[in-house]
């Protein structure tokens, strides 16, 4: 098992969220060449989700932050990602997310996992303001940044210009 060194630990009330390991690789591939992963560019060729998930861990060593994979608590297999992202492209810093698993939507897993990551980005990182870019259409994740206090930003750009660009509430707003 190789993982990174260093990367925080965050839990809460059902989840663990973690560095990602080379085994989460088992997890994402399937994700990543499926049809779920259209609102992230898939589904992906099998080197373009090597590519992704390379991106992945290497955002921790080039930021020294990035997303999260998302375990419940007990079992060490990834269900999603979620975290703080900022490629050298994106306009803003990023609260991202993704749920590998359809089996879980629907049951609060990823809003409990992106508060987490939001609180992480703004408490720990110190971090003043967050962004969330989505595909139009996908209300999934569009409801989930309402839900986490996110209101859409009509003047902000995004990475894609047919994103959506959802601000998420400084520090102190955050209960």
């Amino acid at each position: 098992m190789i993982a990174f060194t260093g990367i925080p630990t965050l839990e809460t009330e059902r989840l663990i969220l973690r560095g990602p390991k080379a085994e989460d690789w088992g997890v994402w591939h399937p994700f990543a060449i499926s049809d779920r992963a259209k609102f992230i560019g898939g589904p992906y060729d099998l080197g373009t989700a090597w590519r992704a998930f390379g991106h992945i861990c290497g955002h921790w060593l080039m930021r020294g932050y990035g997303s999260f994979v998302v375990n419940l608590k007990g079992d060490d297999s990834a269900v999603g990602l979620t975290g703080p992202w900022h490629p050298a492209n994106w306009p803003e810093r990023e609260l991202g997310w993704t749920m590998w698993r359809d089996d879980l939507e629907g049951t609060s897993v990823m809003f409990e996992a992106a508060s987490a990551a939001r609180d992480f980005a703004f408490n720990d990182l110190g971090w003043d303001t967050a962004v969330s870019y989505i595909e139009k259409g996908n209300t999934r994740s569009i409801r989930l940044a309402e839900r986490l206090g996110a209101t859409l930003d009509e003047n902000a750009k995004g990475p894609d210009p047919k994103d959506l660009v959802y601000r998420h509430p400084g520090a102190g707003a955050v209960q």
